[in-house]
């Protein structure tokens, strides 16, 4: 399951580029109508997945929630640039979002990133609300790494945006695929490079000595 909602994200990443080119180069449709059409593509698919009755979850719901309101915003904006600049726009919005979640009782990136790793760490291979309730620690990394998608949504918005505006407006499509890829990479060496020496993916470092104790207590 984790695998199939990574191919289907890829998809909505990189489909609607082809989509744009394709209405180009073959169809000789201009920039607006060829941004608009390719931007109704990830809402077909959310759709399509609806329509069979899949539950998403709270990851899929933000990606679908982000994928409806790319969609409204291309129906309704006949300013290409802005069309070009929207992901950046929402990225920001992103951003935002999750800087103001880390001091909620369960920031964003500890959502979001449960069904990835849950039952993966932790010495017991416990639920992660057994590790929020017993870790400070713990809750410190996820706050921690919400603060640091926060930021790097925000740098990746910023990009985006000067992007739309600078470039010429065919270059734009594919290197905001491209950055994606680069984005993602990126985030996922600095994020491990915090979270390797933090601990999490050790059943044995002293994250987990809380949990330890009690058993220490009754042996």
């Amino acid at each position: 399951m984790r695998v199939k909602a990574l191919a289907a994200l890829g998809v909505d990443i990189a489909l609607p580029t082809g989509v744009y080119y394709v209405l180009r180069y073959a169809a000789g449709l201009d920039e607006h109508l060829a941004l608009v059409v390719s931007s109704l593509v990830p809402a077909l698919s959310v759709a399509v997945s609806l329509a069979r009755g899949r539950r998403p979850d709270r990851l899929a719901l933000f990606m679908t929630a982000m994928i409806l309101a790319g969609a409204a915003v291309s129906a309704l904006v006949h300013d290409p640039r802005f069309l070009l600049a929207k992901d950046g726009w929402f990225m920001g919005v992103a951003g935002l979002w999750f800087l103001s979640s880390a001091r909620w009782d369960r920031p964003l990136a500890f959502t979001f990133t449960r069904f990835l790793l849950e039952g993966r760490v932790g010495p017991g291979r416990e639920s992660w609300d057994v590790l929020w309730e017993r870790l400070p620690a713990f809750r410190r990394i996820w706050r921690v790494v919400t603060v640091m998608y926060g930021l790097g949504l925000l740098a990746d918005a910023a990009v985006r945006v000067v992007m739309a505006y600078a470039l010429p407006m065919d270059v734009v499509p594919a290197l905001g695929t491209a950055q994606y890829v680069v984005w993602l990479l990126l985030m996922q060496v600095a994020i491990n490079v915090y979270l390797v020496p933090s601990g999490l993916y050790n059943r044995y470092s002293p994250l987990y000595a809380p949990l330890r104790e009690p058993a220490a207590a009754n042996g």
